[in-house]
């Protein structure tokens, strides 16, 4: 059994972290930070958690901890990975992974260095959802691929985590929050690379320093064309559509976990179901953790695939500056 500590028991360690544990077959979790003491000490006692600090560097050094799970603010993610690594602990951070590719570089950087392990948290990459679409379309169920399309919307305003709207601390908006699942979940469904993006923005009175809503073009390597739009002002939605020559895969609520998923398979009039359940995402996703920790397997979403992901993300961020589209380098993911 592979003992988890929590950097960062908030909102996320509530809602999707601790759920996914109790349903992991090999991780467990024995320790917690949070800032303030006496909310980590309650937050311990409410969830059966043995051990609850006030520090990532605290918990890292911790006998009673074989690996750690980054959950904090996005702009504390360098610094709580590094001192995992520096601490020799497995780290699994969640996405996005850094504020910049320059920070996500760093930490593929240090890992190397340590020879630690280091993942990232990009769930749907372990929900039946995206596994059924990617076996679906290697498959050639729906022929070749020209046009491929995910969306994800909540409702933002007055959310609970209150700084998603502070770009010094989210690094973005919806983009950055929930975006790069559409885009991780496209890249990992074709098993293409992207090699260009344009991007547009809207802002409002509410969205601070970050965009609302945003629509984002992907052309990727064997000529697909890709759709992302993210918003924070509509009601919760996840749709995955996959076009090809000869038919559609698409799924209303692709990257949900909180209910069935039905993918839709469209040929001419000729409609086919199929119901798959994405309700042990996250425990899978610890699982995989745990088994590369002890040297099992390789964990599907090592450093460098967050690293290229960031890399999208900036590069997203520069179309929406500049009004131009923006290619993405091979160089970009280099480790000088």
């Amino acid at each position: 059994m592979v003992r988890f500590g929590i950097v960062g028991f908030g909102l996320h360690a509530l809602k999707r972290l601790m759920p996914g544990f109790r349903l992991a077959q090999n991780a467990r979790v024995t320790a917690l930070s949070r800032r303030d003491a006496e909310r980590a000490r309650v937050s311990a006692a409410e969830h059966g958690i043995a051990h609850a600090f006030t520090s990532a560097e605290e918990l890292c050094r911790s006998p009673e901890v074989d690996a750690v799970l980054v959950a904090t603010p996005n702009n504390c993610h360098l610094h709580d990975v590094l001192i995992a690594l520096e601490c020799g602990k497995p780290v699994l951070v969640e996405k996005p992974m850094a504020m910049n590719a320059g920070e996500a570089r760093q930490m593929v950087g240090a890992a190397k260095r340590s020879g630690v392990l280091l993942g990232v948290a990009q769930v749907f990459r372990f929900a039946e959802s995206t596994r059924r679409l990617r076996e679906r379309v290697a498959a050639d169920e729906i022929g070749r691929v020209v046009y491929a399309r995910s969306e994800f919307c909540y409702p933002g305003v007055s959310h609970p985590r209150t700084w998603l709207t502070d770009a010094t601390i989210a690094g973005g908006g919806p983009i950055a929050d929930v975006g790069v699942h559409c885009i991780d979940a496209l890249r990992f469904i074709l098993d293409d690379e992207v090699t260009r993006v344009a991007a547009v923005r809207v802002s409002d009175a509410d969205s601070g320093t970050v965009e609302a809503s945003a629509m984002v073009s992907l052309e990727f390597r064997r000529s697909a064309i890709g759709a992302v739009m993210v918003s924070t002002r509509a009601q919760y939605r996840t749709p995955l559509e996959l076009v090809g020559e000869s038919g559609v895969l698409r799924a209303d609520d692709g990257l949900s976990v909180d209910k069935p998923v039905i993918i839709e398979l469209r040929r001419g009039d000729e409609i086919e179901t199929e119901q798959v359940l994405n309700h042990l995402a996250y425990a899978r996703q610890v699982d995989a953790f745990a088994a590369a920790v002890e040297g099992r397997a390789a964990f599907p979403v090592p450093g460098e695939g967050g690293w290229k992901n960031q890399v999208i993300l900036d590069a997203t961020y520069q179309s929406m500056r500049s009004g131009c589209a923006q290619a993405i380098e091979s160089g970009d993911l280099a480790i000088g």
